[in-house]
């Protein structure tokens, strides 16, 4: 709704008429529905697929709606492949990685948003630039150097090189910087240390972000393939996006199985975001996203 007020203030300051006002809140909540049902659309076309036979997928023009249901074509597609372990192996790689980074973030950013040093604001543009080099261009040193430390098909090849985002320490430096200077400077005249101010201050209070960050990072390397693609080649730590990879075989792909795997794949996340879904609104809010 701030955002509908907004743009009847916009239009009320250009002298628009009040029948424009009042339609532009009724276009603009058009405009939002038509972008959710085309986002909707492939999920929609996913799950409808995973219930059709073989045949019924091949068939030429295609339908929407199964003429036959197949809800066995899930434990087909479980047993498949040992998607039970893909599963796990994703939940740790993910799980990992979304912790380290929003430790390793909330550090740096705390530093750069609290600490006064020479270069601060240089060091910190420069490694906001880093977001600017894509990751394709990273993995073969990232590769050479975990190949070195014998990490190659290990848990650790898979979390340790994106244990660290510029895009967490942004995020959270942004909310830094919104929280009163006062509690800290109060909290030091009691003996409290920097890092106590750090602990026991600025992270109670930066739930929303932290959670904004994990959320983030969790939905990113669920999907992520590139980099488990590269390091992984064993059942031990494949995840479950590089494991969906067992339905495409060299003469064709079971489409139904595979839509029924990856809708599979898709609840794990929907429970993250659900679970975490009061926080990460607040936190897209508060540190700056949110559009204010």
């Amino acid at each position: 709704m701030s955002v509908l007020n907004s743009v009847g203030a916009v239009l009320k300051g250009k002298g628009a008429s009040p029948g424009a006002t009042t339609y532009w809140p009724v276009i603009i909540y058009a405009a939002l529905v038509a972008t959710a049902f085309l986002t909707l659309v492939p999920i929609v076309w996913m799950i409808l697929t995973a219930f059709k036979s073989a045949p019924e997928v091949a068939a030429r023009p295609p339908t929407w709606w199964p003429r036959e249901w197949h809800p066995e074509n899930f434990v087909a597609a479980w047993n498949f492949a040992p998607f039970g372990r893909y599963l796990m192996n994703s939940l740790i790689m993910a799980g990992g990685i979304s912790l380290l980074q929003t430790v390793t973030s909330a550090l740096a950013a705390y530093a750069f948003a609290r600490l006064q040093f020479r270069g601060r604001d240089l060091i910190f543009l420069l490694y906001l630039a880093t977001l600017m080099i894509p990751p394709q261009v990273t993995v073969i040193p990232q590769f050479i150097l975990i190949k070195e430390l014998n990490w190659v098909d290990t848990y650790q090849g898979l979390i340790i090189p994106q244990a660290f985002t510029a895009f967490g320490v942004f995020l959270l430096r942004q909310f830094f910087l919104a929280i009163p200077r006062e509690l800290e400077d109060a909290a030091r005249v009691d003996g409290a240390t920097r890092f106590g101010c750090f602990w026991r201050i600025i992270l109670p209070l930066s739930g929303p972000a932290l959670a904004t960050l994990a959320v983030f990072a969790f939905l990113f390397h669920w999907n992520h393939l590139l980099w488990p693609l590269v390091v992984s080649n064993s059942d031990a730590t494949i995840p479950v996006v590089v494991g969906l990879r067992d339905f495409q075989g060299q003469y064709g792909t079971d489409w139904n199985l595979l839509m029924a795997a990856a809708a599979i794949a898709t609840i794990p996340t929907i429970i993250v975001y659900l679970l975490a879904q009061r926080w990460f609104v607040r936190g897209i809010t508060m540190s700056g996203f949110g559009g204010r």
